[in-house]
């Protein structure tokens, strides 16, 4: 339990951190937000009282303990760029999508890694060992976006297996949703599950090649008992520390890939927040971001203590 603590101290301080260097570089930008909501023509009037309702004509201490206050309960404010929506309203909207989406790559990413992973290691330098790395390999090389795109040409445009474009929200139909998510989950899935393999199987062969490995062989151990038992729960410790930053990565919102199949989640929004330079969204949404890997992050140091007995007693 002092563990947990300490570890969810650590990661509050980062997030106060974060969002405090994230307020203060959204203040130092140049161009005033009060400008861009009512344009250039607006009179010295109208922007000092917009200015006023928004508290900027107040000091940046006092408007920062406003912004951090107003994070916690929810109210985070208006969109510039769409036109005065409240940005939690907007960001609720898209999490389901994003959240979604990251949930299925997730699944594709243990499901291939762990699969592949353990028709690999039955013996090394196989063909079918070689052949696996090898495809990892040019896996890892193709981007993710590039990947998207061969998916839309082959499964979309050739053998119509989805329409691309034609996105259906999952209020309208649940199952045409997931539907349509499966191929850009897989593009996020393929390349992160070929750089886990990759680390898993070489994790795997060191614990392999370990006295304790020779000593439940000398006991008696299968080959498989001995995998299962007690290899992997050592190996997988290292993929899991990869893992956790590559879950950050894809829930903090898979920008190229939503853009790719024109998904609306919170890698649409942000790329449409930045172009119309919708500072309070950005700033919410850098936030929401590094809350997303700082979490996962968090939850994977748990999970590495829970799974190693000698970290528990250091």
């Amino acid at each position: 339990m002092r563990f947990i603590g300490r570890r969810l101290l650590i990661s509050i301080l980062t997030l106060f951190l974060v969002s405090l260097l994230t307020f203060a570089a959204f203040r130092f930008i140049p161009g005033d937000p009060a400008s861009l909501i009512l344009g250039i023509e607006a009179t010295a009037d109208k922007l000092a009282a917009l200015r006023a309702e928004m508290g900027l004509d107040r000091s940046l201490p006092e408007q920062y303990l406003s912004w951090l206050g107003n994070f916690f309960t929810g109210n985070l404010g208006n969109s510039v760029r769409f036109r005065g929506t409240p940005i939690a309203e907007l960001i609720a909207e898209r999490l389901p999508v994003t959240f979604t989406l990251a949930f299925m790559a997730v699944a594709f990413i243990l499901l291939i890694s762990i699969t592949v992973t353990l028709l690999t290691v039955r013996k090394e330098n196989s063909l079918l060992d070689n052949l696996v790395n090898t495809i990892t390999t040019i896996n890892i090389s193709i981007p993710g976006f590039f990947l998207g795109v061969l998916f839309i040409w082959i499964f979309g445009l050739l053998l119509r297996f989805f329409t691309p474009g034609a996105y259906v929200s999952y209020r309208e139909n649940i199952g045409a949703f997931l539907g349509y998510l499966v191929f850009p989950a897989l593009a996020i899935a393929m390349p992160n599950a070929a750089v886990v393999i990759k680390f898993l199987r070489g994790s795997v062969f060191q614990q392999l090649r370990s006295d304790y490995v020779r000593t439940a062989y000398s006991k008696g151990g299968s080959r498989h008992w001995v995998l299962y038992r007690h290899v992997l729960r050592n190996a997988i410790i290292p993929a899991l520390t990869l893992l956790g930053m590559i879950i950050g990565d894809i829930f903090s919102g898979s920008i190229v890939i939503e853009q790719v199949f024109t998904i609306p989640g919170i890698g649409r929004l942000i790329i449409a927040s930045i172009m119309s330079r919708d500072f309070p969204m950005v700033q919410t949404l850098v936030v929401y971001i590094a809350g997303v890997v700082v979490l996962a992050n968090t939850l994977v140091d748990i999970a590495i203590r829970m799974i190693d007995p000698r970290i528990r007693v250091r």
